[in-house]
């Protein structure tokens, strides 16, 4: 529900707050809640979804020839996304890709918001589960810009409040309580491997960068659109931090 006390706080406020107590922590109910659906995550249903519409495009067989590689090294390849592909001539997230795929098959592509492409990006990211992110941005010049743009896009402040993902984020707050959680460290969290995700509060699956725009709306900030240049570079720098955790999808996620 959007109101106001549910906007993310300023950094100064998040200084004053102390680090979690009980009081703070999940219920005991929800606790239980988590433990099941860590065997039996909702999101699996979805995954299977992700399936049946890349079965439509060939499946991953379709998908490694439409990438250049074999079954074989795909989920090495999944691994390095978001990473520059001169068929698309820029810095591209997997769900882009199978969005080209789609297109180039003769088929409207799902949009990046759409339930259909959250099931099928899940899937295809799964392909690599067990899987270390390698992503590489150093790789050339197209993703140290990306990254570069990614940390620009993290760290500014925006908005009226003078917010960024920084505010939430850096060292100094992390472990501090915002809206009874946490404040979590993104690199120990293994962000980049862990998304698509079931959202136990919203009951659905969801991608990083949609959370991203979660998080800028709840902050009354522009929301940043998904797929748009800084929207997968700041994927590429929160990806980065995870760099040599595995792949586990679908995650899970209050």
């Amino acid at each position: 529900m959007k109101i106001a006390t549910k906007i993310a706080l300023s950094l100064a406020l998040l200084c004053s707050l102390s680090f979690g107590g009980e009081q703070f922590s999940m219920s005991d109910a929800d606790r239980a809640m988590y433990a099941e659906m860590l065997e039996n995550n909702p999101a699996d249903l979805m995954v299977a979804n992700g399936e049946r519409l890349l079965a439509d495009l060939g499946g991953s067989e379709a998908l490694a020839k439409y990438l250049g590689m074999s079954e074989d090294t795909l989920p090495e390849y999944i691994a390095g996304f978001p990473r520059y592909m001169e068929k698309f001539k820029m810095v591209v997230g997997l769900d882009q890709v199978l969005q080209g795929m789609m297109h180039d098959a003769g088929k409207k592509p799902y949009k990046l918001k759409s339930p259909e492409m959250f099931d099928m990006l899940a899937f295809t990211k799964s392909l690599a589960n067990d899987v270390k992110i390698n992503i590489d941005v150093n790789a050339n010049k197209h993703m140290k810009d990306a990254y570069a743009l990614g940390q620009k896009t993290f760290d500014t402040k925006r908005g009226g409040r003078g917010l960024s993902c920084l505010s939430c984020h850096a060292p100094a707050v992390i472990g501090l309580i915002l809206r009874t959680q946490p404040l979590p460290d993104l690199a120990v969290q293994n962000s980049g491997g862990t998304w698509p995700a079931y959202r136990m509060t919203k009951s659905s699956l969801t991608t990083l960068q949609h959370r991203f725009q979660g998080c800028m709306d709840n902050a009354l900030l522009k929301v940043i659109p998904l797929g748009s240049p800084e929207m997968v570079a700041l994927e590429v720098y929160v990806t980065e931090k995870s760099k040599g955790q595995a792949i586990a999808i679908p995650g899970l996620k209050r």
